[in-house]
């Protein structure tokens, strides 16, 4: 991108703000968190449940911020720098969000999904990457703030968006997908998440679908065929107005379609067809779920246009993310230990995935499986069975151990047979010293659970106590 994100002029224009104090800065960037924002930027003070942002006004101004986004009744000052006052900012962040949008010839793509959409949108900004410039998604940012967020950071130069679109309620993903207004919308697959808001995965694959009432005109969608409810996707896709459904799977039908795999412990050889062409590509990072949405990816990439050639080959560099089944090995005297952390989120279909993944860790390399698991949170009256289903691939995963934290999956601890029972504890502050203390040379441990069970600190504890034995870490 050349010259600025947005003139101060331009910003007034979309939010139709109220100008206090001197200045009229340009823009480089869009940001609503102090801690993390770069220099030349708009700090859009939102106001949310635990915190509000017009606290942090002067933190941000002294960050760096050239321009504050305020609410007309909020108590702060024009000392530090320019204000734009507004009626509600989060409101005022989606109106720069839509001019962005508006301003945009880049061909956009949205993706949801009950798994799999922060690692498809990163694989799509690496993909996109050798055809043209591409802008994505930060993190999740994939909620009523991350969206119009990643769109007021939309710059005019760019040839491809990528944008992920999240919910846990029905309803919420029409107002983002019609602010997105994609030209591909994808839904990775439908499982039961969120079942606490939901009285069927029925209703959760309804509301995936709002997906499509933002599609540009003639959209394409991009479904999963070996999901139960890709025909009633495909349906609600055509109802609003979509050009073409192409499906992506492991069946004969599949326009986008697995033909072959071979997993190892750092990723997997694909050989694929998508659409008339024969591919023949690495994906960087272990699992089949990876693999399957390695071909939506693609899919998407020759429905925009893009060169699916050297798209295929950038997925050889695909990492999985920070909590998404990021690998790091680390070397003691007498083998290594192998730390698989997903400690980010977990409902019952990304756990089956990660155990898969554990499981296909060769017993050459790492003798001993490991898995660490925390609450599926948000799963309603069906918790405890969820939970204790899980015993099936944790069994067909040949994991040797589990620890388990949470009331939840204590349903899952107690369908074990004793000899794989590592330790229970409430919480998993409970396993802080307990699991570092098991781990041995020679250990894969996964570590998995929704973010609200704060599986994170045991990944960093285990950290610790392997760099405090002297571990290399590679």
């Amino acid at each position: 991108m050349t010259g600025p994100l947005w003139t101060f002029a331009d910003v007034l224009a979309a939010t139709g703000g109220r100008v206090e104090g001197d200045g009229t800065p340009d823009i480089s960037s869009v940001s609503f968190d102090s801690r993390t924002l770069e220099i030349g930027a708009l700090f859009a003070a939102i106001r949310g449940d635990n915190l509000d942002g017009h606290d942090f006004v002067k933190t941000a101004f002294a960050a760096g911020a050239v321009a504050a986004l305020v609410a007309e009744d909020a108590d702060v000052d024009a000392l530090s720098g320019p204000l734009i006052r507004v009626a509600d900012t989060l409101e005022a962040l989606g109106q720069l969000g839509a001019a962005a949008r508006n301003r945009s010839d880049a061909k956009v793509i949205a993706v949801t999904g009950s798994v799999g959409k922060t690692g498809t949108k990163e694989a799509l900004r690496l993909a996109l990457g050798p055809s043209g410039e591409t802008h994505a998604s930060q993190k999740s940012y994939n909620n009523h703030w991350g969206v119009p967020l990643t769109l007021a950071n939309f710059p005019p130069s760019a040839d491809y968006g990528v944008f992920e679109v999240g919910m846990n309620h029905p309803g919420e993903i029409t107002p983002l997908v019609r602010l997105v207004r994609p030209h591909v919308a994808i839904i990775t697959t439908v499982e039961p998440v969120h079942l606490e808001f939901f009285d069927s995965v029925e209703q959760i694959a309804e509301a995936k679908a709002e997906i499509f009432l933002g599609l540009e005109p003639g959209g394409i969608a991009i479904l999963n065929t070996d999901n139960p409810h890709f025909e009633r996707l495909a349906k609600r896709a055509r109802e609003a107005g979509a050009g073409r459904i192409v499906g992506f799977g492991s069946g004969d039908g599949a326009d986008a379609r697995l033909i072959t795999m071979t997993g190892a412990d750092d990723g997997s050889q694909v050989d694929a067809k998508i659409g008339d062409k024969l591919l023949s590509y690495r994906v960087g990072a272990a699992g089949r779920h990876l693999v399957m949405n390695s071909l939506a990816v693609l899919a998407a990439v020759e429905a925009v246009g893009a060169d699916l050639e050297k798209a295929a080959a950038t997925l050889s560099s695909y990492a999985a993310p920070v909590g998404r089944g990021a690998r790091s090995y680390f070397e003691l005297d007498g083998g290594k230990i192998a730390l698989i952390d997903e400690s980010y989120n977990a409902n019952p279909a990304s756990m089956r995935a990660a155990l898969t993944a554990l499981g296909d860790v060769p017993r050459s390399d790492h003798p001993r499986r490991v898995a660490v698991l925390g609450d599926m949170l948000e799963l309603g009256e069906t918790s405890p069975e969820l939970h204790a289903d899980l015993a099936e691939p944790v069994d067909a995963a040949g994991v040797d151990v589990v620890f388990a934290c949470g009331p939840h999956m204590r349903s899952l601890y107690d369908a074990l047979p004793e000899s794989r029972c590592g330790a229970y504890a409430e919480n998993s502050d409970g396993l802080i010293r307990a699991l570092p203390e098991a781990v041995k040379v020679g250990d894969v441990v996964m570590i998995k659970g929704s973010l609200g069970t704060r599986m994170g600190p045991l990944v960093e504890a285990l950290r610790a106590h392997l760099a405090d034995r002297g571990a290399r870490a590679e």
